[in-house]
């Protein structure tokens, strides 16, 4: 089974639209005949993909069976040498955890808790995207956080760059704001050629080929914006806590189904309310809600079993 049919027994799909696309982790029997939440499920399938996750496409993807261990220990120990992902491992494995109204001044440390890793998850599996380099890989070998876009892929079928933004929060409105933050932030003139240019500098890195060429050309700061934005494919995901999968315990009833939909029309109406940039009819927005029962259970979660991983090669 190829890892695209995998990914869509873990995570469902509800709504698919052009600027709206909805996913979440459904239930499963248990030994005693319960119904219990998929968070272990979901959580083992991220881990099993953070060395594509932190090495890249540009570093290649083939590795043969005696290299799978070190591989593993590698990427664990690659996002561990990033500041906020180890200060946020020990602040959820002491019992601590991120409110969502931090102070301005720790706001760094949300990019610790894998917004960034479930965003790849879902381009990758749902929408046919490869990563064009890896940001973690970056932020290792240059040994500082680059506070650019959350993900850098690539359509290679309609030749799309995906710039991706992702916000993990408690409440789902807080992380729709703050994605509409960063979309004034980084879609700018001077800041999209300052994060082109690193992109294009690590490009360089790679064998020169045809594919290469062409996405040199599209980032290079004398193409149009109006060009580059034409190209450009935003998805924006919000990954956030929500009370309805403690009220229901059936992906598949009715009631769970209706009451799921009004909150993500709910959310989405918000967002296209408040949604204000300047360039707004230029930009290819995709909004992707992914509602979980806990956003410090997934975090926790994701932390613990990183923590294993690191130890493997020690």
């Amino acid at each position: 089974m190829n890892t695209v049919a995998r990914a869509s027994k873990i995570l469902n799909t509800r709504i698919m639209e052009n600027d709206l696309v909805t996913y979440y982790i459904g239930y499963d029997l248990n030994d005693d005949g319960e119904m219990v939440y998929r968070l272990n499920e979901f959580v083992s399938y991220l881990i099993n993909i953070i060395p594509e996750f932190a090495f890249g496409f540009h570093q290649g993807t083939k590795t043969s069976n005696d290299e799978i261990v070190n591989k593993i220990y590698q990427a664990a120990k690659s996002i561990y040498k990033i500041k906020e992902f180890r200060e946020v491992s020990d602040l959820y494995l002491t019992g601590q955890e991120l409110e969502d109204d931090i102070e301005i001044d720790k706001k760094y440390l949300k990019r610790g808790e894998f917004g960034e890793i479930i965003l790849h998850f879902i381009l990758k599996n749902f929408h046919g995207t490869v990563p064009l380099i890896s940001k973690v890989y970056f932020k290792d070998s240059y040994g500082h956080a680059v506070h650019g876009f959350d993900s850098v892929h690539i359509n290679e079928i309609d030749r799309t760059l995906w710039l991706g933004e992702s916000k993990l929060y408690t409440d789902g409105k807080k992380g729709l704001l703050a994605l509409i933050e960063d979309l004034k932030e980084h879609f700018k003139r001077d800041y999209l050629n300052d994060e082109f240019t690193i992109i294009s500098n690590r490009l360089k890195d790679t064998e020169t080929n045809e594919k290469v060429d062409y996405w040199l050309s599209l980032l290079d700061t004398t193409t149009k914006l109006a060009d580059q934005l034409n190209q450009i494919v935003i998805p924006l995901i919000c990954t956030y806590s929500c009370d309805l999968f403690n009220q229901h315990s059936d992906e598949s009833n009715d009631n769970f189904i209706q009451a799921y939909e009004n909150e993500i029309k709910k959310l989405k109406k918000y967002f296209d309310d408040n949604y204000d940039h300047p360039l707004k009819s230029h930009l290819n927005i995709i909004v992707i809600l992914f509602p979980v029962k806990s956003k410090v259970d997934l975090v926790k979660g994701l932390h613990k079993k990183l923590v294993i991983m690191q130890n493997l090669g020690e």
